[in-house]
């Protein structure tokens, strides 16, 4: 199963691919295997990229999920500078290009921020990324874990963040809340003494690992 918003790349990766293939053997083009093969994974990374397999969300009101399948990259407190203005506790999990990039609720919760920001394109694991690159901005507020904040913040390859998280809407965790396109990282911001439950580089999935808990 793909994303849909993938949908009209991997028709015009195939369309494209299709031509090609068809040319090189109308053109009967010398040393055509390897170009045939060649193109034949360009089609399977692009397919790999946007695939959105189904999963069973681990559901529980006490936990807060990995948004991202991907790699814990940071675990520390932090000034948030743009909605809380104090110190929060961040948990940042980067996403290579071969992950689902698929962005998820991490709790269920009330929509109390949405924001876009245009901005560079640092690489994902860069300190300032979280601040200079394209990103979005959402707040969820639910009375277990009062607001959390998550940011989903474009990498060096990516172009283009879909959001769909809008203010008034209510959030159900594990729920496709976005994409973001060709490698990323999303930043968690939890209240300071939060229970983490993921080390650094543990490698996690989206609506399925836990990050912190209540209990």
């Amino acid at each position: 199963m793909f994303h849909k918003e993938g949908l009209n790349i991997i028709l015009g990766t195939f369309v494209i691919v299709a031509i090609l293939m068809i040319s090189i053997d109308y053109f009967e083009v010398k040393n055509a295997l390897p170009i045939k093969i060649f193109l034949i994974l360009m089609l399977g990374l692009v397919l790999q990229f946007f695939r959105n397999p189904k999963i069973s969300v681990n559901k529980n009101e006490n936990n807060i999920l990995s948004a991202v399948d991907g790699k814990v990259v940071i675990i520390e407190e932090v000034f948030e500078p743009e909605f809380f203005k104090e110190k929060k506790l961040q948990v940042s999990v980067f996403m290579s290009p071969l992950n689902v990039h698929v962005t998820r609720y991490p709790m269920s919760g009330n929509i109390i921020f949405s924001k876009y920001h245009p901005g560079a394109y640092l690489v994902a694991w860069h300190p300032k990324s979280s601040t200079k690159n394209e990103r979005t901005t959402i707040v969820l507020q639910n009375k277990i874990f009062g607001e959390v904040l998550y940011r989903q913040i474009a990498g060096a390859l990516a172009r283009r963040i879909v959001n769909y998280a809008k203010v008034g809407d209510s959030a159900e965790q594990g729920k496709d809340a976005g994409f973001i396109k060709f490698g990323s990282r999303v930043d968690l911001f939890l209240p300071i003494g939060t229970k983490v439950s993921v080390k650094l580089n543990q490698v996690v999935k989206g609506g399925i690992s836990v990050i912190a808990s209540k209990n």
